[in-house]
């Protein structure tokens, strides 16, 4: 029978090993546009599944931290594709129009390296505090703000309907066709909005997935075909890409770095915690209630905001006393394993930080690949 320190050295290395391994797996596959996490995810919970009918069993050592791996890998990696293909999936979205920017004068690497150093900084950041004050601060906090949840997202969805209000109509001869070209923009915003919210309802309670993958059910619908018209558009247009520098071109000075924190920690963390609210949706309120405006500190918000949003939104699973469920990735880890002691949660936590390690470690080498 091995000794209880042989035992625990066993279990540390499983967790380092597969923290590790998850990852360096998707910060690889995330240079691929379209590619989401939460495929890969569903992949691995139907296979999973097939192993523990079979008998096979699936340690917590291997299945948590290769799982919050993948999520941070993902998280910082995607950074890649949004730039320097434009194939940005929702919450990496506000990052196109810098990140373009900066790729048509020849700094696409410099925007990859502002955004994940946000990534990375927001990551040490979520982990310090949860492991400070999480589980007590967290059960208060959801305690006293879930019982206003509803007004606090019809304030979300009035203030993303209002951001829609007419931009065109201004000038030119009064009458139907100047309503008309006032309101296509806010009429195209309140018209996607509304066929979303059908569709979700259809989702919930038409499905049309079979019940051996209803889990699948909780993840958003059509994940990764939002890369397919950034893609058309690029092969169409055949634009013309300048030879990137590497490196980068000043240094990030306290300042700017604070206040892109601060952006994303705000926006990420406010859609992690809430329900129904993404982290596009969160970079956008912190992008306004902060007013960033420069460059560098708006790519560092949101490097840092999609971060924090989508391993937060993991991590408040294995929060003790919480009893929360948020994002797609909770919803199916939930579905193979239940987290039932801080044994769990600070494991989490230690596997989010390694990987967080690892995957900037291949910031450099797949962003200078992909170019």
């Amino acid at each position: 029978m091995p000794s209880p320190t042989v035992a625990v050295n066993t279990d540390i290395f499983i967790v380092i090993l597969s923290a590790a391994a998850g990852a360096a797996i998707s910060s690889v596959l995330a240079c691929l546009p379209g590619l989401h996490v939460y495929n890969l995810l569903g992949l691995m919970v139907i296979g999973l599944h097939a192993l523990t009918v079979r008998g096979v069993p699936v340690s917590a050592e291997s299945l948590i931290p290769f799982t919050v791996g993948m999520v941070v890998g993902y998280s910082m990696l995607n950074t890649i594709p949004s730039v320097l293909l434009a194939a940005p999936d929702e919450s990496a979205l506000f990052t196109v129009l810098p990140g373009q920017k900066y790729l048509m004068i020849g700094r696409g690497y410099e925007a990859v390296l502002i955004t994940s150093a946000g990534g990375l900084i927001g990551l040490f950041l979520l982990v310090l505090t949860l492991g400070m004050f999480g589980p007590r601060a967290l059960p208060a906090a959801k305690a006293v703000f879930q019982p206003h949840s509803h007004w606090i997202l019809w304030c979300v969805i009035a203030f993303m309907l209002l951001s829609e209000w007419p931009k065109g109509g201004r000038f030119g001869q009064g009458g139907w066709a100047k309503f008309l070209d006032a309101w296509r923009s806010t009429g195209a915003g309140l018209l996607t909005f509304l066929l979303a919210g059908f569709l979700g309802f259809i989702l919930l309670y038409r499905s049309p997935i079979p019940v051996e993958s209803a889990f699948q059910n909780l993840m958003p619908a059509f994940t990764g075909l939002f890369t397919i018209p950034w893609l058309l558009i690029n092969i169409v247009s055949r634009v013309e890409i300048p030879e990137q520098q590497p490196g980068l071109s000043g240094r990030l000075d306290k300042n700017t770095l604070a206040k892109g924190v601060l952006a994303g920690c705000m926006g990420g963390g406010f859609a992690a915690f809430f329900p129904g609210v993404t982290g596009g949706v969160g970079g956008l309120l912190a992008g306004h209630a902060t007013a960033v405006r420069d460059d560098r500190v708006f790519l560092i918000s949101q490097g840092t905001s999609k971060l924090v949003y989508y391993v937060g939104a993991l991590l408040l699973l294995f929060v003790p006393g919480l009893g929360t469920t948020r994002g797609g990735a909770a919803w199916m880890m939930k579905g193979l394993y239940v987290p039932h002691s801080s044994r769990d949660y600070f494991m989490a936590l230690a596997a989010a930080a390694l990987a967080g390690a690892v995957s900037f470690l291949l910031v450099g080498p797949l962003a200078r690949g992909t170019i």
